[in-house]
């Protein structure tokens, strides 16, 4: 085979084979293609699409490419659950030492940020000393010992993906329906958990703009999920706003931290306790959704979920002093509050635009390998629904110099929609797929 005619036969909108995708994904990982041909192919995907045979066969493909992971050893039931990706959305930091304070082992390979979305492991890594690079054998004894574990991908679990993800950011082929599933179900099935929550985003901040078309995307990882002997569900949730306040690494793990005390903002511990409560659930740890929340409402309330989140924290060489002071946490130079320029109600929040913001500011990347800058991004003051007096806080720009500032106090600004009567909040969630 030759990758040119693979690339060719996507690019015509031609149908490629499990043979063809096998060959493809395993010579880039060989390294026997470069990136650019690479990109190419990407870019053919996500202007043409793929059939579901072909999503499943790249799935398969990609989870293929290393090993695959057998926990039955470990326990016998370990939950998952991932994002599609979203503004603000840090909820692995809070809700996996809620699920795993309740007895329930939580075994996750996370991700960098993606276009203007943040990553869990660039929050993981405000904590000075934190390691997101934990080899095959370390993870599963971390998961044996401490009941939780989260980490990149080691270079014998899921290796496309680890390829691929990096080139999807800046090739601006991330929002590809097949490769957002392919990339996620191949790291479920290569970590080798046994049941999994996925939580789709939709709106203005996801990839997936319409309910319709985050449903889809649900179905065909729900599908796959359950093709390979996994149980999975997928909830609907809400991004056409960011979720919580904070944007940006360091702020996002001083509000995980807050959450974990019982001071979260409401909506994003509504949001950990939903999603917390459906691992439970899914794992069969409760009889019924009620109980699966009163469990994990418990493991937070008792101080328990953050007895774990220090155990997790300092196992994975997490600095547990700039835990227990999250003041040492990264900091920006420059703090600037701005305020409301009018009187009103608050009637949308783009979170794509605070998403691009936060990436103006030094918090994403703009190309393959980029630094990231843990101090810097935005901290909501309000929400939609919220009514304001002109002059009242609107939200703080933690910035590293005046020119980028600048430029995203005023994208920050021009995301903020406003009118004069009240406002309906959107809701939380949108649906679940089971």
């Amino acid at each position: 085979m030759r990758a040119v005619d693979i690339i060719a036969k996507k690019r015509d909108d031609g149908a490629l084979t499990a043979e063809e995708l096998d060959w493809f994904i395993q010579s880039y990982v060989r390294g026997d293609l470069p990136d650019y041909q690479a990109a190419a192919w990407l870019m053919a995907v996500y202007l043409r699409g793929m059939h579901h045979d072909e999503t499943v066969a790249l799935t398969l493909a990609m989870a293929r490419s290393g090993v695959v992971l057998a926990l039955d050893d470990v326990a016998p039931v370990v939950v998952d659950k991932h994002s599609t990706g979203g503004v603000g959305d840090k909820t692995t930091l809070a809700v996996a030492p809620m699920v795993a304070a309740t007895g329930l082992p939580v075994g996750k390979m996370a991700g960098r940020g993606l276009g203007s979305c943040g990553g869990t492991l660039d929050k993981l890594e405000s904590i000075p000393g934190y390691r997101a690079d934990l080899t095959t054998e370390q993870f599963l004894a971390q998961l044996r010992e401490r009941n939780i574990v989260v980490s990149g991908q080691s270079a014998d679990l899921a290796p496309a993906d680890g390829k691929l993800y990096a080139l999807r950011d800046v090739t601006a082929t991330f929002g590809s329906p097949p490769l957002i599933a392919a990339s996620i179900m191949s790291k479920k099935i290569a970590a080798g958990a046994h049941a999994i929550v996925l939580d789709v985003k939709v709106g203005r901040g996801a990839f997936m703009k319409t309910e319709a078309d985050a449903r889809a995307l649900a179905e065909i990882m729900v599908e796959i999920g359950r093709g390979v002997g996994r149980r999975v569900v997928a909830v609907l949730s809400d991004m056409n706003q960011p979720l919580g306040n904070a944007v940006g690494n360091a702020l996002e793990m001083r509000e995980a931290i807050d959450t974990l005390h019982g001071q979260g903002p409401p909506d994003f511990v509504e949001h950990c306790l939903t999603v917390g409560a459906r691992m439970v659930l899914l794992a069969g740890q409760a009889a019924d959704a009620d109980e699966a929340r009163r469990r994990v409402e418990e493991a937070l309330d008792s101080g328990r979920a953050w007895a774990k989140f220090r155990q997790w924290i300092g196992a994975q060489g997490g600095d547990l002093k700039v835990v227990d002071d999250p003041e040492r946490l990264p900091r920006a130079r420059l703090i600037e509050e701005v305020t409301a320029p009018r009187h009103g109600y608050v009637a949308g929040i783009d979170a794509m635009q605070i998403g691009l913001a936060a990436m103006a500011l030094g918090a994403g990347r703009a190309k393959k390998g980029d630094a990231v800058d843990q101090a810097v991004g935005i901290v909501l003051a309000a929400k939609v629904g919220d009514a304001l007096v002109r002059g009242a806080p609107l939200f703080t720009i933690h910035a590293s110099d005046e020119a980028r500032l600048t430029e995203a106090k005023q994208r920050a600004l021009a995301a903020f929609a406003w009118q004069d009567g009240p406002v309906e909040p959107p809701p939380h969630f949108y649906g679940v797929i089971d």
